[in-house]
């Protein structure tokens, strides 16, 4: 099990090139070439803490002003330019590569500023909740380390955290952004006659991966409560057999919550949300067997697991869910789960090089 204090002892022990880019970078010579890879929150907070001459974006915003600052193509990046790479969701070690790719004068990662400058620099949230939970819930976490069945579990649980806990990649190198095997591992042994929910349905990509994986299944349960989403998903999957599209969501009780629409498969349920949605519980809306659930809910597993209670004791599914979207929610559903069903073996996947999409799998012995 990782421990917090030697991660971040080793990532206090910055190399003397790491800090002498770090001092150029905030250096009155450097004006003109400090530049900010990626336009997403962590580069709006880098270029809040210090003056910036520009983003680099080839896929967003080029030609326009983001945060006050233009937004070049990386093509349009000066040779001698300091580029700071703030990409940590899906992919920033192919981020770091193409930076390295550009010849420019100087690479750093947000992480080498955070870490310079930590009452300037705030550390991503994801990071700072990482390491509260860890000081809170150091033995909730060695708990979950020692039940993982494979070495492979153990490793990846040790490198998401290394990375969790300092936002710097060097962890992620071994990993790569491959969304199509997500939810499908060959220990799961899926079978042909699997009734399988899918719960966060986005647009249909999951069950229509395993549509084309498993063509013998019985049914398809798809949970989606966007109705864009929802539209979108009967039309991917109009040659697709026995498929219920459910325009609810699932969580603990029925009723109705605040809901933000406008995150694409990113949509999730919140307080602050743009529109009310209706919620249902598994157990109440699907009285026939099930023996395969999913569920990316974007935070709100926990919730959606406490109203499937009754399908997970009688019917033993096999469980793929996502644990990423909150710290404590690796340890929380692993302990959810396991004390509604002991005898369950539990494996963890990493499928990007970087902090999201981390699915706990519970398989049935």
């Amino acid at each position: 099990m990782i421990d917090l204090g030697s991660i971040l002892g080793a990532w206090a022990q910055i190399t003397p090139e790491v800090k002498r880019l770090v001092d150029i970078f905030v250096s009155p010579e450097c004006v003109g070439r400090r530049y900010l890879f990626a336009c997403n929150e962590h580069s709006a907070a880098l270029s809040k803490a210090i003056d910036i001459d520009g983003f680099v974006d080839d896929y967003s915003g080029q030609g326009t002003i983001w945060n006050g600052k233009p937004v070049v193509n990386s093509s349009a990046v000066p040779r001698e330019a300091i580029v700071v790479n703030c990409v940590m969701c899906n992919m920033p070690v192919t981020a770091a590569k193409r930076i390295q790719a550009l010849g420019v004068f100087g690479v750093l990662a947000y992480s080498d500023l955070c870490h310079a400058f930590p009452a300037l620099v705030p550390l991503p949230n994801f990071v700072a909740e990482t390491q509260a939970d860890i000081q809170q819930n150091q033995l909730k976490w060695e708990a979950l380390s020692s039940a993982l069945a494979d070495e492979q579990s153990k490793q990846i649980l040790d490198d998401v955290l290394c990375f969790r806990l300092t936002g710097d990649g060097a962890s992620m190198i071994p990993y790569s952004f491959r969304p199509r095997e997500q939810y499908f591992e060959d220990f799961l042994e899926l079978e042909s006659k699997d009734i399988f929910v899918d719960a966060g349905g986005f647009d249909g990509d999951t069950t229509e991966e395993f549509c084309r994986r498993y063509p013998d299944y019985n049914k398809v349960y798809l949970f989606e409560p966007s109705l864009s989403n929802l539209t979108k998903a009967k039309v991917r999957l109009k040659d697709c057999r026995n498929i219920e599209f459910v325009q609810l969501g699932l969580s603990d009780t029925e009723g109705k919550v605040f809901f933000n629409p406008d995150g694409g498969s990113a949509s999730f349920i919140s307080e602050s949300g743009s529109c009310q949605i209706e919620v249902t519980t598994l157990d109440r809306h699907v009285d026939k067997k099930v023996t395969f659930i999913k569920m990316d809910l974007e935070g709100w597993e926990i919730k959606a697991l406490q109203g499937a209670k009754q399908h997970i004791v009688k019917d033993y599914p096999k469980l793929a869910i996502a644990v990423y979207h909150n710290s404590s929610d690796f340890w929380r559903i692993f302990e959810f789960v396991i004390s509604l069903k002991q005898n369950y073996k539990v494996f963890l996947r990493h499928y990007t090089e970087g902090w999201s999409e981390t699915i706990m799998y519970f398989v049935p012995q």
